[in-house]
């Protein structure tokens, strides 16, 4: 049986029972939780990275949204408040739009 130890979207459990195959899954603590979160953000951001396309990129985005969300839950605001304070990082220190690329600043 592949071992894999890692945190898992609400119905997988249900997928996998649904095909017959039988699993063992176990609560997390609000600790372990926040840490499991973290993990994953690492792993799909790295699924993001070596994407080739726009429809696998739109994907992996998605997952990174969903598990944002999640790790706004953990610190006790929505997704429309994490959604606020970026509003006001890019009203004082302005987007990502213009493609600026910081090459060197002398002191």
């Amino acid at each position: 049986m592949p071992v894999y130890n890692k945190l898992v979207r609400d119905l997988i459990p249900d997928i996998i029972a649904a095909s017959g195959k039988s699993m063992e899954t176990r609560i997390l603590s609000n600790e372990e939780y926040v840490i499991e979160v973290k993990k994953k953000m690492k792993e799909e951001l790295a699924e993001y990275h070596a994407t080739q396309n726009d429809e696998d990129a739109i994907e992996e985005l998605a997952d990174l949204l969903e598990l944002i969300s999640a790790a706004a839950k953990t610190h006790g605001v929505t997704l429309e408040e994490v959604e606020a304070a970026r509003e006001v990082k890019a009203r004082d220190r302005g987007r990502f739009n213009e493609k600026i690329y910081l090459v060197e600043v002398e002191d």
